[in-house]
């Protein structure tokens, strides 16, 4: 959905800032919540101005942890890879007798971690999805090989 926009997204690093639903100022655009506001757990409709790519990462999940191949076909590509990759890591660090505060805890203990690894380290996990297609007009990585092995580790 996000690869399709009329005007292409910042790139910092190879990695787009797209808009998001979010209080806090920063370098993406904020994007309006929902009104009426939703209950928790939902998510707007993929039409709705106010559906993100973090939606997007959350609702195609399961789907697209099941491919065993998956083109990048532009930027957003890339941050829905990485996004499924995260959600991954972080449903792997819950422990299966954990309580809602205990995993909130871990998964927050994982995202301020400061020992890890970014594009072009050699434990990056995604190294093989990074290789850069000269063709491509956005100067984007286009996916050699099995991309899913690299996000399940």
């Amino acid at each position: 959905m996000f690869n399709e926009s009329p005007n292409p997204p910042r790139l910092v690093g190879n990695f787009p800032l797209l808009p998001l639903r979010t209080k806090v100022r920063g370098p993406v655009y904020p994007l309006p919540f929902p009104d009426p506001p939703l209950a928790a757990g939902e998510a707007p409709d993929p039409d709705d101005e106010s559906y993100d790519i973090l939606d997007e990462v959350l609702a195609l999940f399961r789907a697209n942890t099941f491919f065993r191949n998956f083109e990048i076909q532009g930027p957003a590509d890339r941050l829905l890879v990485y996004g499924i990759w995260f959600v991954s890591d972080c449903l792997s660090k819950i422990k299966p007798s954990a309580g809602v505060r205990e995993a909130t805890k871990d998964v927050t203990n994982l995202a301020l971690d400061t020992h890890f690894a970014i594009p072009g380290d050699p434990a990056w996990p995604l190294n093989q999805v990074r290789m850069i297609d000269a063709r491509a007009p956005w100067g984007w990585a286009r996916s050699q090989g099995n991309a899913n092995s690299a996000i399940r580790g």
